[in-house]
C-alpha cells in the first residue's frame, strides 16, 4: 500500500489537497506492524503536476497511490482521485506520522477543522471538469 500526505514544508498536513505541491508518500508494501515506519520519499510537484488541474494524459510522480490524506480537499478532488483509483482521507491531525501511524493502527482520524479554503472549493467545485 502507498499514502500519500499532502503536506506545507514537509512537516505539517496541508489543506486544499488539489493545490499541494509538497508531499510524502510512503511506500508500505514491505511493512509489517512490528517495524517502524520506513522512511517517506519527498515529493516536489511542479506547477503542471498540480493534482488540482493535473490532466491524466501522462505519468504523474503520485500514481499508484493508495490513500491521499490531506486536512481538506474539494469534491471535485474527491472525485477525481477515486477516478485514479486513491482514497481522499480528510483529518485534523497536523503530524504526518501520527496520521500515517493511526491509519496502519485501523484508529479513526482526528475530524477536521474548518478552512474557508474548502467552502471556496466547494462553490468552484460546482463547475469543475471532475
Amino acid at each position: 500500500m502507498k499514502i500519500a500526505i499532502a503536506t506545507k514544508d514537509f512537516s505539517k498536513v496541508s489543506g486544499h489537497a488539489g493545490q499541494a505541491r509538497q508531499w510524502l508518500l510512503y511506500d508500505l508494501t514491505e511493512h509489517r506492524s512490528s517495524q517502524l515506519l520506513p522512511a517517506p520519499q519527498f515529493i516536489e510537484l511542479n506547477k503542471e503536476q498540480i493534482l488540482h488541474s493535473f490532466e491524466d494524459k501522462e505519468p504523474h510522480p503520485l500514481d499508484g497511490v493508495d490513500i491521499v490524506v490531506a486536512a481538506s480537499a474539494g469534491d471535485g478532488f474527491i472525485r477525481h482521485m477515486k477516478l485514479r483509483g486513491t482514497e481522499v482521507l480528510l483529518t485534523g491531525e497536523e503530524d504526518p506520522t501520527m496520521a500515517i501511524s493511526r491509519i496502519l493502527a485501523g484508529e479513526a482520524l482526528p475530524d477536521t477543522r474548518f478552512d474557508i479554503t474548502t467552502t471556496l472549493c466547494k462553490v468552484r467545485d460546482l463547475f469543475s471538469r471532475h
